[in-house]
């Protein structure tokens, strides 16, 4: 796997919405819609801010969020409010187009169970969107496909919020779920492997000499365990955007 480097995270935001972009419109023509889960983090803020000028058909692209932090919705804290801010209302778009985690609803479990029923309410209408013709909202199961996924990386090689060590990592079935990080001492919310791997497209965005070490492991330890490592598609692209201060111990084999 081979990391596209580029030389600072402004650069990698650039190179980051054209491949957004690019997925878009490829999923738009083929099927007359593009879901997209967003992640957290200061580096995909700079992606949004460049998507802002990007020519889409923003009415058809239907917004998730990979994981979501155990705040309100207005906090700074929140993925929510920070895509919200930087993204959703600049494009203006639609609140039935936006489904995120409700962490207002206070008990964890509730809110991974509400999210469950979101994303296959979600993808119901989508597969409506692209049949032409509304798809009325079911309990069913429906294995969410993501046409992208943007994903970070923390220093403790750590994405969306499956933390090492924590129990969402074992997670076989469900598609969303509460993990408690005893780091954090506190509850996040995220996406399971079972829903990551089955995405046609994952883009990693990773910047930070504080990643560095990380990032060698997950790219060039065969014997790592660490949970980015664990985001392996399996009828999808993987793709790795990363500054050069975060590609500082690849050997350039991986670059």
């Amino acid at each position: 796997m081979n990391a596209i480097v580029c030389k600072n995270p402004d650069e990698l935001a650039s190179r980051a919405a054209e491949e957004f972009a690019s997925v878009a419109k490829e999923s738009i023509e083929e099927s007359g819609a593009f879901s997209v889960a967003l992640s957290g983090g200061s580096t995909p803020l700079l992606v949004y801010k460049r998507l802002l000028d990007a020519s889409l058909d923003w009415e058809r692209v239907y917004f998730f969020f990979g994981d979501e932090r155990n705040v309100p919705p207005d906090e700074e804290a929140s993925n929510f409010r920070n895509a919200n801010k930087a993204l959703f209302r600049p494009l203006r778009i639609r609140e039935d187009r936006i489904f995120r985690w409700r962490t207002e609803l206070g008990d964890p479990k509730a809110v991974a169970d509400d999210y469950f029923v979101q994303l296959v309410n979600g993808f119901s209408e989508i597969q409506g969107a692209i049949a032409g013709e509304p798809a009325p909202r079911s309990p069913g199961v429906i294995q969410p496909v993501f046409d992208l996924i943007l994903l970070g990386m923390g220093s403790d090689g750590h994405t969306a919020s499956l933390f090492p060590d924590t129990a969402a990592l074992e997670e076989k079935e469900k598609f969303a779920v509460q993990n408690w990080v005893p780091k954090l001492a506190d509850w996040r919310y995220t996406l399971s492997f079972p829903v990551l791997n089955m995405a046609r497209n994952v883009v990693f965005l990773v910047a930070g000499g504080d990643k560095a070490e990380a990032l060698e492991k997950v790219l060039e330890d065969q014997d790592s365990d660490l949970p980015a490592k664990r985001v392996q598609p399996a009828n999808g692209k993987l793709s790795w955007f990363v500054d050069s201060a975060a590609a500082v111990k690849l050997s350039d084999a991986n670059i």
